[in-house]
């Protein structure tokens, strides 16, 4: 039906007003049904029908054009009151097409952005995140946080599907010409996109995360063996001295300390302070090392931070940590803890050497007591054994079989560079029975009544046989290398000293302790001597006085320099190969070598390549030199250094670690030109940050 205006009624409306015609017809079918039973009734009806039906047309027409007047007003009023609410909502919006060109923008948009209500450009004209990709691609809602003009909004995008809109009024309202609306308009779909400031909640944000609570826990590295040569009244100075570099470290960064011990320091900050101190990198490590009083031992400090914790209780646990690595990584640095993930700062000098055996007393002691508990010993080193591994493992064999127990070392693969003293260990008539098993041999005598020793490495997955971890609770662990986050868990004893040049120097010392009879074979004596030599370039990197201790008690136990030194000699192929990468040498940053070692032809180029690092050291100007080679799938980087670099560091940034003058990594999916560059940028960045 359409009145004279052109509007049709439609749906539930026409239904409404027409069911009472259609219904009045009815009565003409009483009529006609009155006239078979009389004849006088049936013309009564008659007469009431037609003048009931005329009345019903006559309301019809009369009153059907005024209330279609009073829809259409009341629906232009309502669309220009829905406009007008859109136009001053406080929220700034507007709505886009599929091709994010904005067709509307409410008062407030246009005062955010400075653009007219007609500004039909796409809306990444002015908020360049806001491309089409981003948009949602279903019904649900999308939130996207960006910065405006140094506000921080978060636009709030939903999609519509217009469809089935009556006029679309409002896009039309703000077109003006219809030709300057786009003709995507007339899609069904769009995006209604609403923009909430939350410049103060950020700020909120900011200063709650800024006030979060952090612990730091300050030791002093070497404070006994500092004072040992220093008289009383200098020493109380020097305590002075201490306590006023951290006090005034502290205020600089807005902390409170608190002394514990006399070589102990408690320090409490928020995030804001904490920020501070890792911009400086930390400074108070290199502040306290210029207290000088006289002194011959330059003190170091190691801090542990424990951030990210729901209180401080957890963050003091976290603190904890982190010195305790700390300090197992040698001291003079800092490690931040937060909520379990460790950082790394300083470590740029070496690791104080202690010059008292209690320690070394104390664990061999300890491990006594352990292995007589048990009835078997299994010894293992890390994956591709070396000589300080094996030569470690054997001084252990040799402590077991003191004590009686049934004693066995774990060894794979024959490794390359050991291979000749796996064959004299075999063939040895000291032996009964084979003191080398296999893998699979070694999971099947494992047992909780098994005492498992880990020489060499600290790192769970580096070991020769990870599986034997889960096989026993008995686990001992000694190691000379720093500590990294990933560790044995649950090791019984550990002893780590990043101070010992290496495991065999480590083991050699346990020795002199563990039993008063231990007597070592010939062979094994070599073997111990041999590691020793090995991990310190023939007593030229990372020897201390008790290096030398260790390498004469070994003399004293049969070890023999010349049957050493004729052990590890190396083939002509191995010395030309040295000597190439030697010569192609590449010096980067005017300090740093490195180079290339070709590994065809090679029974072992991993070795080779560490022993042209340490040449390269000779060369003047080489602050730490790298050497790159392939095996068995594989890159191996040996990195040295002589005292002015921390390859361990650098080393860490690929996956390795080490020491701070012996480092390594194994690198996968890469080669070898392509770790070069790779070390090439590490050394870039960190150049660049200050950490090298």
């Amino acid at each position: 039906m359409k009145s004279g205006s052109g509007v049709r009624y439609s749906g539930y409306l026409k239904m409404h007003w027409s069911w009472s015609v259609y219904l009045a017809l009815t009565l003409f079918a009483l009529t006609a049904g009155m006239f078979f039973l009389d004849r006088r009734a049936g013309l009564l009806c008659l007469a009431f029908t037609c003048a009931y039906y005329l009345i019903i047309l006559v309301i019809y027409f009369y009153y059907r054009p005024r209330i279609l007047q009073s829809m259409i007003t009341f629906a232009c009023n309502y669309t220009q009151t829905e406009a007008a609410v859109l136009r001053e909502l406080e929220l700034p919006a507007a709505i886009v097409d599929r091709e994010g060109r904005l067709l509307w923008m409410n008062r407030r948009m246009c005062e955010l952005t400075g653009a007219p209500e007609r500004y039909h450009k796409p809306i990444d004209t002015i908020f360049p995140y806001l491309t089409t990709p981003v948009f949602p691609v279903n019904s649900d809602a999308k939130d996207i946080s960006l910065m405006y003009e140094g506000k921080h909004l978060r636009a709030h995008i939903q999609k519509l599907d217009l469809s089935g809109a009556a006029d679309g009024s409002l896009l039309e309202a703000d077109s003006g010409d219809p030709e300057d609306t786009p003709s995507a308009e007339r899609s069904s779909w769009h995006y209604v996109i609403y923009f909430i400031d939350e410049t103060e909640l950020s700020e909120l944000r900011r200063e709650n995360r800024e006030e979060k609570p952090v612990v730091a826990l300050v030791y002093l590295d070497n404070y006994e063996e500092a004072m040992e040569n220093v008289d009383e009244v200098h020493s109380s100075l020097m305590n002075v001295l201490i306590d006023r570099e951290i006090n005034k470290y502290s205020l600089a960064h807005h902390a409170l300390s608190k002394k514990l011990e006399k070589d102990k320091y408690l320090l409490i900050m928020n995030q804001k302070s904490l920020e501070g101190v890792e911009e400086d990198h930390f400074s108070l490590l290199e502040e306290v090392k210029t207290v000088n009083i006289g002194n011959e031992t330059v003190m170091t400090i190691s801090v542990g931070v424990g951030v990210g914790g729901d209180d401080y209780n957890q963050n003091y646990e976290y603190a904890r940590s982190a010195i305790e690595m700390a300090l197992g990584r040698g001291g003079d640095q800092a490690v931040l803890n937060r909520d379990g993930q460790m950082k790394f700062y300083g470590g740029k000098t070496h690791s104080s050497e202690r010059h008292t055996r209690v320690k070394a007393r104390v664990k061999a002691q300890a491990m006594r007591e352990i292995m007589e508990s048990k009835d078997r010993v299994l010894t293992m080193g890390h994956r591709i054994t070396d000589m300080d591994s094996l030569g470690a493992a054997v001084g252990i064999y040799r402590a077991a079989k003191t004590l009686g127990k049934q004693a066995w070392i774990v060894i794979g693969e024959d490794s390359v560079p050991i291979r000749n003293w796996l064959q004299m260990l075999r063939e040895s008539r000291d032996y009964e029975e084979e003191i080398f098993i296999s893998h699979e041999r070694a999971i099947e005598l494992c047992d909780d009544n098994t005492m498992l020793v880990v020489v060499d490495t600290a790192r769970s997955t580096m070991v020769e046989c990870e599986a034997l971890l889960d096989r026993t609770k008995t686990i001992v662990v000694l190691d000379h290398h720093r500590q990294t986050t990933e560790q044995i868990q649950n090791a019984a004893l550990s002893y780590i000293e990043p101070s010992a040049s290496s495991a065999c120097e480590m083991v050699a010392e346990i020795l002199q302790y563990f039993e008063e009879n231990v007597r070592l074979k010939n062979l094994e004596a070599d073997c111990l001597y041999a590691g020793i030599i090995i991990d310190t370039n023939n007593f030229v990197a990372k020897t201390g006085a008790r290096t030398f201790e260790a390498a004469a008690y070994l003399r004293r136990m049969g070890a023999d320099v010349t049957r050493v030194r004729k052990a590890l000699r190396d083939d002509m192929d191995s010395y030309k190969a040295r000597a190439e990468a030697v010569r192609h040498a590449e010096s980067f940053m005017g300090r740093y070598a490195i180079s290339i070692l070709p590994s065809e032809g090679l029974i072992s180029p991993n070795v080779i390549g560490a022993q042209a690092a340490n040449e390269l050291l000779d060369i003047i100007g080489v602050a730490a030199s790298f050497v790159v080679t392939s095996y068995k799938g594989q890159v191996f980087i040996s990195a040295r250094a002589i005292d002015e670099v921390n390859v361990q560091v650098i080393m860490e940034r690929l996956g390795g670690g080490g020491h701070m003058n012996i480092a390594g990594a194994q690198l996968q999916d890469m080669t070898c030109e392509q770790a070069v560059i790779r070390i090439k940028e590490i050394l870039r960045t960190m150049t660049e940050a200050g950490e090298i």
